[in-house]
Order: C-alpha cells, then structure tokens, then sequence
C-alpha cells in the first residue's frame, strides 16, 4: 500500500489539515460561545437580524446621502450599496455553491442569544459578513470619515452572526474577505473620484484674500443649503463681508457686491451660481463658489466640496480659468445681449421637466418632484420641431454641454477640462416611446451615433426655425425663446479659486 500523499510544509494528509482546520474552528467557536460578551445580549440578534437582506445597509446608505450633507457622502452612499450588490451576487451565486457546510450546532450557544428564525441555506462563507464588508470598504474608498463610522458597524454585523450561533468564525472571515475583495473589484470597473484624473485647470490670477479680507459673498438664503453654508462661510472667513438676500433680490445684490470687493462669492446652486459667474465675468473679478444647492455640478467638477476647499484656494490665492456657454439672443430677448451658462444648455423634454419639477417640489419636496415631472413629461409630451445643421427634423432633447462630460463606468460623469472650448452636442431623435429613447442615449454615451442618438463636438451650434415661446434651460433655470438661438463658447472668460491638486 502506497504512503497517503503529504501537504507541503505540513507534513499532513490533506484530509487531516481540512480536519485540522475545522476542529481549530469548531475550538474557536465553542470558546466564544462559552464566553460572557458584556452589554452584547440585547444588541448583537437584533442587528443581525436588521441585515437580513441587506436592510440595515440600505438605510444606512439613506441616511448617509440624506444627512451626510455632501458629494462626497452621497458617492459613499452609492457606491457602498453597489458594492453589497457585487458582493450578494458573488455569494449566492458562487460563494455557497461550492462548499456546502452546514451550520453550527446551537448546543453550546445560549438560548436567549439564537435568532428566532434559523437560516436554512449552506454556512459557508458568510453573506451578512460579506454584505457588511462590501458596504463598509465601499463606503471608505469614497470617504474614509463616513467609512470609519460604518466599520464599526460592519464589525458588530459579523460579529453577531457567531455570537448568535449561525456561523463559525472561518465563515465570517471568508464573507467579510469576498466582500471587501467585491468592493475593491468595483473599484476596478467604476473608479473612485480619487482616482479619476484632475480636472484640466490653466491657471489664473487671482489675489490671496486670507479669512476672506475684501471678498464679498452673496448668499440665495432659499437655495439648497445655502443658509447652513453661510453660517459655516461666517465662521471659516471672518473677515468676509456676507449678504443673504431672497432670489428677486439676487442681481441687485450681486451688481452691489461687484463694487464692493476685490473678489466675488456666491453660495447657492448651479441657477444662482450662474448669475454671479455673469457679473463677475463682466467686472473682470475672479469668483469663490462656494457650494450651496441640490447638485452643485460646477463646484463639484472644479474639485470644490466644501467650504474648506474654497478657504484654503483664497488663502493661497490659487484659481483657475474656465470656459462660459454663450447663447444668443439671451433670456431678455434680442436686446438684453447674450445668456451664459456654466454646465449645460437644453431644449425638448428637460425644459419642461423642470418647469414641472418647479410645480411639485414646493408640495412633495425635490426628489419626489423630479421622478413625479419626469413621468408626467414623458408620458405626455410630444417632440418639438426644429431646423439644426440645415435640417428641420423632430427632437425630443438637444444637449449642449460646456466642455465634455467623460464617462465614470457605465454612467456620465464629470468634467475633466473645464476650459477645452469645446460644446459636448447630444440629441435625441424624435419618434415614438420617448423614455426607451432617453435611456438608449444614456446608455451609449457621448460620441455616438445611432437612429435614436447623436453626439459630437461642437464650437458652435445654429438652431432655427422654433417656435417662439419654446421654453429651453441653461443651470436649471427656464426661459422661452425665439426663432432662433445661437450657442457658441467664450473661451477661459472666468476665473474661479479652486484648490489646486496636491
């Protein structure tokens, strides 16, 4: 008879290291169970049981875009709850397929710590560990603050499933290992904001103005969080002179300010931003926005998050040039000059979105508003008729983008160029279903060409023949134009302070 085959290092037959293994892990698991956890009794089954099917980490991930109170929160958010995502589908598709362990024996785990209802699928690995981890590390590849808070949250969730006798330890640190791993992999497909690449920033003149000595800052105190930024402006820039007025108020405000100082402040949203940044290109002053709104896209493409991003930018006088949309004849009409616009012009659907939008947000709040305007726009509108590139033909939606809008995974993203002196076009072709046609478009990107969708890269674009009252929107403002509308770029016109990368 042949020896039985040895494992190298070991010494051992494979089967005794498995055995070995398991019984290191059954000795582990007795200990804990035998052991007194201080505190854990009324805590630790009912956690476990608020993960079940990811719950406790979808209100979590709520919560934190809810009252993390910025982008960076909100990436985490997202980003945790599609990393659980990746995880769940490798586990139960994967993970418990290919070892079928059974659960533990309750003999030696208290009564008063077991779950009421057992889980009936195979132990290994771990999918409440691996759900946790997931969540965890992708919320920290995002925000290592917010990741920190939900790691102990992450520890407790795996902790209590040998607490409460559903898993051994090796269990809970193999989920816990595929789930970090899931996160980590996404990372790989969707990068991080980190990881993209900075933003192009040719450089401009802008004077130092340490705690915000002869800036001006004019607050929309009904935008957003603009009333909780300008308490935080105030404390952060002592010196700063702070202006809140009502939105009828805000060019008014903003001409006076222009006078006033040697820089210009703004805390509101893209709409309210979009006006300073007219007045300060028409004063020749250099701008501070400072983040205030529901989205905040131009901040956020200038890597501007917070307050202390701005301050840090005065103190050290550093600011960047960008790019103004132009688009004639402007809101006024054909002697009230040209409109600007910071991230994008539109015409079709989007305007009457967000006239809808408008409608609703004051009863149901802005969210609720945007899907309950976006269903009724979609479900009820017909395409406009326009003439673009010499050719009169039915569109549900013109975009014109200020500077190209670069993918992040599978979905658009930021800007990485914000004074390329480029215009990102994207139609949508009129037709029948005009949802199924928005999302096509969405889904093939910029620089595509299809019987649905269109995209290039313009200098210029010429659009004739609408029909006057036809509303389109620039910063999710509305306005109502003529026959025809011009758009072109007014190329590296402001500067903005802008924290450079390190």
């Amino acid at each position: 008879m042949s020896a039985p085959r040895r494992t190298p290092f070991t010494g051992r037959p494979p089967t005794a290291l498995r055995d070995w293994l398991h019984h290191r892990d059954l000795a582990v698991f007795h200990g804990l169970a035998h052991r007194n956890w201080p505190g854990a009794e009324p805590v630790l089954p009912r956690l476990s049981r608020s993960a079940d099917h990811g719950l406790l980490w979808f209100g979590a991930a709520a919560g934190l875009a809810a009252l993390g109170g910025s982008a960076r929160a909100r990436r985490a958010a997202l980003r945790g709850i599609a990393s659980l995502a990746v995880a769940s589908v490798a586990i139960n598709t994967i993970g418990k397929g290919a070892v079928r362990r059974e659960r533990p024996l309750l003999d030696a785990v208290p009564v008063i710590r077991r779950l009421k209802h057992q889980p009936f699928t195979t132990s290994f690995p771990s999918g409440h560990a691996a759900s946790a981890a997931a969540f965890a590390t992708g919320v920290a590849l995002e925000s290592k603050g917010w990741g920190a808070v939900v790691a102990a949250l992450a520890l407790s969730v795996a902790a209590s499933r040998v607490y409460t006798g559903v898993h051994y330890p090796s269990d809970v640190l193999a989920g816990a290992a595929l789930g970090a791993g899931a996160a980590l992999a996404l990372r790989g497909v969707v990068p991080t904001r980190g990881q993209l690449p900075a933003p192009g920033r040719p450089p401009g003149h802008a004077p130092a103005l340490p705690a915000g000595q002869d800036l001006v800052v004019v607050v929309n105190e009904e935008s957003g969080t603009a009333r909780a930024t300008a308490s935080l402006v105030r404390n952060a820039l002592p010196r700063a002179e702070v202006v809140e007025c009502a939105p009828e108020e805000l060019s008014v405000e903003l001409e006076k300010a222009a006078g006033r100082g040697r820089a210009l402040g703004i805390c509101g949203g893209d709409g309210t931003v979009n006006r300073a940044a007219a007045v300060a290109a028409a004063h020749g002053l250099p701008l501070a926005v400072f983040p205030g709104g529901t989205l905040n896209h131009f901040a956020y493409d200038l890597g501007i998050e917070t307050v202390d991003d701005v301050c840090a930018a005065l103190t050290a006088g550093d600011a960047v040039r960008v790019d103004l949309g132009r688009f004639r004849p402007g809101p006024e009409g054909p002697d009230g000059g040209h409109g600007c616009f910071l991230n994008a012009f539109s015409l079709g659907v989007y305007p009457e979105l967000v006239r809808r939008r408008e409608r609703w947000a004051p009863r149901i709040g802005g969210w609720p508003a945007g899907l309950v305007a976006a269903w009724e726009v979609l479900r009820g509108e017909r395409p406009l008729e326009a003439e673009l590139e010499g050719r009169r033909r039915p569109l549900w939606l013109l975009f014109v983008g200020n500077g190209m809008f670069q993918r992040v995974g599978p979905a658009p993203g930021r800007r990485h160029n914000l004074a390329d002196g480029l215009l990102d076009v994207r139609v949508v072709h009129g037709g029948r279903t005009p949802g199924l046609r928005l999302l096509a478009a969405a889904v093939a990107g910029p620089l595509t060409r299809s019987p649905v969708h269109a995209a290039e890269r313009r200098r210029r674009v010429r659009i004739a023949g609408l029909k006057p009252g036809t509303p389109y929107a620039y910063d999710g403002e509305v306005a109502y134009s003529r026959h025809e509308l011009v758009i072109d770029k007014l190329p590296e016109a402001l500067t903005v302070y802008c924290p450079m990368p390190v």
